[in-house]
């Protein structure tokens, strides 16, 4: 079952990338100028920082 909201996405980053003959370099900057224009209206998010790390388990071997 296609989804269309990620049809509608694909089918926008494809036009968009044919309109820079799917040149990645180009397709980054323009994206990068959008960013300087709108980078007002781009929501930040902090990162989010853990009070304390999960603890991991260790797994070690011993000689027998």
């Amino acid at each position: 079952m296609k989804d269309p909201i990620v049809e509608e996405i694909r089918q926008f980053r494809d036009e968009h990338a044919k309109r820079f003959n799917y040149d990645l370099d180009a397709i980054c900057e323009d994206f990068k100028s959008h960013q300087n224009q709108f980078g007002n209206r781009l929501v930040r998010l902090k990162a989010k920082i853990s009070a304390s790390p999960k603890p991991t388990l260790a797994v070690t071997r011993q000689a027998v």
